[in-house]
C-alpha cells in the first residue's frame, strides 16, 4: 500500500521535529552545566577569599561562674561536695546606629565572574548600665566569679575582616581575634577599662569595620532601637532578610537603603540571647536563626538564566517557523523537501548555542543581537532559494527577524511574558486561519490520479 506522500511529509516533519528537540534538550543542558560551573567558581572565591556577611553586634558579654557547697549525712559520714555552674551575661544595647558604606571588587574565575564587596562600616552603640552584667546567684553562700566584660561583634566569615578598631568613652581599646561567645565564635573583642566596669554611667561604643564578602550582606537587629543606612556604588541590589528599607533611591551608579527596626517588631534580640545561629541572608532552619536584614549584590541580567529561558522558547520557533514554510508551500504551490526543514530547523537552534557562548564573553544584549542577525542573515539567505526568489528570501527573513525580537522582548518583561506569548501565538494563529480559508484540505490528501496511457 503506497501511502499517501502529504500523510509522508508529515510523518518525516515529525520526526525532524523530534530530532531538533533532542537538539535543544542538549543545549539546555549545556548551558545548566556552565551555570553549574558559575556556582563552583562563586564557591571557589567564598573559599579563597570570604563568603556571605553577616554582622552582630556590638554586644557586651561576661562569662561567670557559680560555686557552692551542700552537706550531706551527719556526724562521722557527714560529707561536703562542691557544685559549680557556668552561665554567660549578655548585654544587647539601647541603641545601635550603623553606616556603611559598600564598595564593589569583583573577582574572576576564568570567564565566570564573581560580584565580591568591600564594607566599610561604623557601628554606634549605647547601653544605659552595665546591671545586666552583674551576676545574681540562685544558692545562698555561693561564690561568684565573673571574667571581665568583654564588647563582642560577630560575623559569619572572619576571613573577610581586613580592619577593626574599638573606642569606647572615647578610648581606643586593644582588638584580639575570637569573641569568646559560645554560639557566636567568629568574630573579634576587646576588654572594657576597669574603670568604667566600676561605674554606673552609659556606655557609648563606636566600632569600625572594614569587612570583605560576597553576594550578601547582613545585620542582626539585637539593639532595641536600630538604625541603618548603606550607600553602594552597585545600581542591582535585592533587598531580603526578615525586613525591608524604610526608604531607597537606585540611582544608575548606585543605591542608597535606610532601615529602621524596634525590638518590638523583631525577635533578634532574644534569638541571640537563646543561642540562635547568625544566618544573615542565607536560608537557615526557621526559628534557629537570628532574624537580620540584608541586600544581595545581584547581576540583573544572568547570560546562563536568560539563555535556558530562551531556549524554552525554541521548539515555538521551530514550530512556528515550519508552519510559515508549510504556508506558503500550500498557498504558493511549491515543493519543500524535508531535509530543507532540517536545515532551517537546525539553523534556529543553533541560535541558542551562539547566544549561550556569546554572552560568556559579551553582555546578553549585543551577544543577542549578534546571534540573532547571524541566524537572520543565513535564514535569509538560504529562504532566496527555498521560496524561489529574492523577494519571498527577504520576507521569510524580516518573519524571523520579528520572532526573534518578540522573544528579546518576552525575556526583558519578566512578570508580562505569559501574556505577551499567549497574544503572539494568537495572532499566528488567526493568521494561518485566515490564510488557509479556502483551501481544499481534502483535495491536498487525496492521493494523485495515475495518468491513462
Amino acid at each position: 500500500m503506497k501511502l499517501n506522500p502529504l500523510l509522508a511529509k508529515a510523518l518525516a516533519l515529525a520526526a525532524i521535529v523530534g530530532l531538533l528537540m533532542l537538539g535543544l534538550g542538549r543545549i539546555g543542558s549545556l548551558a545548566d552545566e556552565r551555570q553549574q560551573r558559575f556556582q563552583e567558581a562563586v564557591a571557589s572565591v567564598e573559599q579563597s577569599q570570604a563568603g556571605r556577611q553577616a554582622v552582630l553586634g556590638p554586644v557586651l558579654h561576661s562569662q561567670c561562674s557559680e560555686e557552692w557547697d551542700s552537706t550531706l549525712g551527719e556526724g562521722r559520714e557527714r560529707s561536703t561536695t562542691t557544685h559549680r555552674r557556668e552561665f554567660q551575661l549578655t548585654a544587647t544595647p539601647r541603641q545601635l546606629s550603623v553606616q556603611a558604606v559598600v564598595s564593589m571588587e569583583p573577582r574572576y574565575r576564568g570567564l565566570f565572574k564573581v560580584n565580591t564587596y568591600v564594607s566599610r562600616t561604623q557601628l554606634t552603640a549605647q547601653w544605659p548600665t552595665l546591671a545586666a552584667l552583674r551576676p545574681v546567684a540562685e544558692h545562698a553562700g555561693s561564690r561568684l566569679a565573673c571574667q571581665p566584660p568583654t564588647l563582642m561583634v560577630g560575623v559569619s566569615d572572619a576571613r573577610g575582616i581586613r580592619q577593626a578598631k574599638v573606642q569606647v568613652a572615647g578610648d581606643s581599646l586593644v582588638v584580639a581575634a575570637g569573641t569568646g561567645h559560645k554560639s557566636h565564635p567568629r568574630g573579634f573583642h576587646a576588654l572594657l577599662p576597669e574603670a568604667l566596669r566600676q561605674a554606673n554611667a552609659p556606655v557609648t561604643a563606636e566600632v569600625t569595620l572594614e569587612l570583605v564578602g560576597t553576594a550578601d550582606l547582613a545585620i542582626a537587629p539585637v539593639a532595641d532601637d536600630t538604625r541603618m543606612k548603606l550607600d553602594a556604588n552597585w545600581p542591582h541590589p535585592s533587598f531580603g532578610g526578615r525586613f525591608l528599607p524604610v526608604a531607597r533611591e537606585i540611582r544608575p551608579d548606585g543605591f542608597s537603603a535606610t532601615w529602621q527596626m524596634s525590638s518590638l517588631a523583631t525577635t533578634a534580640p532574644l534569638d541571640f540571647a537563646r543561642g540562635a545561629g547568625l544566618c544573615g541572608g542565607q536560608d537557615g532552619p526557621e526559628g534557629k536563626c537570628i532574624e537580620s536584614f540584608n541586600v544581595s549584590f545581584i547581576d540583573p541580567v544572568n547570560p546562563y538564566s536568560m539563555s535556558d529561558r530562551a531556549i524554552k522558547y525554541g521548539l515555538l520557533f521551530i514550530a512556528l517557523t515550519f508552519v510559515a514554510v508549510g504556508m506558503v508551500e500550500v498557498m504558493r504551490r511549491l515543493r519543500v523537501h524535508p531535509i530543507q526543514y532540517l536545515l532551517v530547523g537546525s539553523a534556529l537552534s543553533i541560535f541558542f548555542l551562539l547566544l549561550l557562548s556569546l554572552s560568556e564573553h559579551l553582555s546578553f544584549g549585543p551577544s543577542y543581537a549578534l546571534a540573532s542577525a547571524a541566524c537572520v542573515a543565513l535564514l535569509g539567505f538560504y529562504g532566496r532559494y527555498l521560496l524561489g526568489g529574492v523577494r519571498a528570501g527577504a520576507l521569510f527573513a524580516a518573519g524571523i527577524a520579528g520572532l526573534y525580537g518578540a522573544l528579546y522582548l518576552l525575556l526583558q518583561m519578566e512578570q508580562t511574558s505569559l501574556v505577551i506569548g499567549a497574544l503572539l501565538l494568537f495572532v499566528v494563529l488567526a493568521a494561518v486561519m485566515v490564510m488557509t480559508r479556502r483551501v481544499d484540505w481534502y483535495a491536498l490528501l487525496r492521493a494523485p490520479t495515475p495518468a491513462n496511457n
